[in-house]
């Protein structure tokens, strides 16, 4: 996850956005974006990627990652007796660890879940190139009020994001005959898994799966495992999808009496709509 902010953020600064807008959409502080630009003028993307882990390589591959996709997708994390009702990277750590006795870093872990479709993404960056007028105001006044209400009242502030993955994409690994390419069977209908995540800028990440449409329904479903056990006040940033503004929802937040506020970033076009992009 942080790899993916470390690239975004260079490739926005490179493409002409001012770094002083891209260090506060991200929380990130000047120091840290600045060296970042550095590593990558001098030795390009790869530079911006983690430096390797040292020692024996860990094999989670083929039936193991499709138990452990199964098992994200599928299961309400409180059905494992993990303390929330939404996915973290530390919880899925934690289940590698109890089926398989395998210790992975959490940047192992973010790979594992990318590499099986459910990556994440903070939507704020999506705006930039639509209206700079509103997203600069957006950022110059609205966001910082919204740190400023969340020190305050000591809450953590999340983006919303909505992704999809489909039956086809590829998970795990398998091997043929030297000379031969491997033949993986396997179903031939199709469907596709959606999921729904919050992620801090600096990297703390919770997410779950639904199938279907997203609905208010689900929306509130998710809103609920998302406070269900939290120690702090949230604050939650989303776009301008009408069910994020459904009676429904507001409904939701309004008897959560303040562990829940939601914000809503500027306006922006039709074709950057997550939805969209799936």
């Amino acid at each position: 996850m942080l790899e993916a902010l470390r690239i975004r953020a260079v490739r926005q600064i490179e493409q002409g956005e001012g770094p002083k807008m891209v260090i506060k959409a991200l929380g990130m502080n000047r120091r840290t974006i600045y060296k970042w630009i550095a590593r990558y003028r001098e030795g390009g993307i790869d530079a911006l990627k983690p430096t390797p882990l040292s020692g024996r390589p860990l094999k989670l591959n083929g039936a193991k990652l499709r138990w452990i996709f199964k098992t994200v997708v599928t299961k309400n994390p409180l059905q494992l007796r993990f303390p929330f009702a939404l996915w973290t990277r530390e919880m899925v750590k934690e289940l590698i660890e109890r089926k398989y006795g395998t210790k992975l870093s959490l940047v192992s872990v973010g790979r594992l879940l990318k590499k099986s479709g459910l990556s994440c993404q903070k939507p704020l960056m999506r705006a930039f190139q639509q209206d700079p007028v509103i997203v600069e105001r957006w950022i110059e006044e609205d966001y910082p009020k919204i740190k400023r209400l969340a020190r305050r009242h000591k809450a953590d502030i999340y983006f919303e994001d909505e992704a999809g993955i489909r039956s086809g994409h590829h998970v795990g690994t398998t091997w043929g005959a030297k000379g031969t390419t491997p033949v993986v069977r396997t179903t031939g209908a199709r469907f596709s898994v959606n999921m729904i995540s919050a992620i801090t800028s600096k990297g703390t990440m919770r997410f779950m799966t639904y199938t279907g449409k997203m609905k208010a329904s689900v929306f509130c479903e998710f809103l609920k495992r998302l406070i269900h056990n939290a120690s702090t006040t949230i604050f939650l940033i989303l776009d301008g999808h009408p069910v994020h503004r459904s009676l429904r929802v507001k409904k939701f937040v309004q008897a959560t009496e303040g562990e829940l506020r939601l914000f809503y970033l500027p306006p922006y076009s039709p074709e950057l709509n997550p939805d969209e992009l799936v």
